[in-house]
């Protein structure tokens, strides 16, 4: 079972905000634990696709595929954490993961602004732990 984690003490999550991220999740009894190297928005043909957007919509699907792989769906992760190359994509990585992974019960999130990822293309990387 994961258990969302606000106690009185800490601020409270801006309502904006409460479908996308908490302060902590606490792990129960989970059966199956499933932690994902960092994916990247980089398509079958192995080139990375045009612009953040394209790039972190293909990520998210390759995140997607690799739960679906394990028996999982995206209301299993209780910790995510993304790496992008601008603080300008900041506001489209929230949009985007409102549509896309809003599931009412948010995981932890960390989201780090990096100077480059492994290749100079790539503008978004995301790194995934989901348990059942």
């Amino acid at each position: 079972m994961i258990t969302r984690l606000a106690p009185d003490t800490l601020r409270t999550v801006p309502e904006q905000y409460q479908g996308i991220y908490v302060h902590g999740t606490q792990i129960t009894a989970s059966r199956t634990l499933v932690c994902l190297s960092g994916q990247i928005g980089v398509a079958l043909n192995d080139e990375a696709l045009e612009g953040f957007e394209w790039q972190c919509h293909q990520t998210m699907s390759n995140v997607e595929a690799l739960l679906t792989d394990a028996g999982l769906e995206t209301a299993d992760i209780p910790r995510v954490i993304y790496y992008v190359t601008g603080a300008r994509f900041l506001p489209v990585l929230s949009n985007i993961r409102q549509d896309r992974w809003n599931q009412g019960r948010a995981p932890t999130v960390t989201t780090l602004v990096a100077a480059g990822l492994a290749a100079p293309d790539l503008l978004v990387e995301i790194e995934v732990t989901a348990a059942r």
